[in-house]
C-alpha cells in the first residue's frame, strides 16, 4: 500500500480570477439547472447543466458577452416556468 495515495492535496483558501463560478441555479419540479462561468485570460466559457448533465458550453471573447448569454438563457428558463433555487 502506498501512503501517498491517501494523502489529500493541501486545501486552497485563496480564490483566483480564473476560478469557475456558478452564476445561477434554478428548479422546475424535480428538475434542476445551473450555469457556470470559467473566466480566462483570452476567452470566457459558460456552461449549462440540466439535472447534473452538461447541456452546452459556449466560449466568448469578453466576460460581458458571456454573462449576457448566461442571463439570456436564464430569462428563457424563467419564461418557461423555472424558479430560482
Amino acid at each position: 500500500m502506498h501512503d501517498n495515495c491517501t494523502e489529500m492535496p493541501p486545501e486552497r483558501t485563496e480564490s483566483s480570477p480564473t476560478d469557475p463560478a456558478v452564476l445561477w441555479r434554478m428548479t422546475r419540479g424535480r428538475n434542476a439547472a445551473h450555469a457556470t462561468i470559467f473566466p480566462g485570460e483570452r476567452h470566457h466559457t459558460v456552461t449549462w447543466f440540466f439535472d447534473g448533465v452538461m447541456d452546452r458550453a459556449e466560449q466568448y471573447d469578453s466576460i460581458e458577452l458571456a454573462m449576457a448569454r448566461a442571463d439570456e438563457i436564464r430569462g428563457i428558463l424563467v419564461r418557461d416556468g423555472w424558479k430560482d433555487a
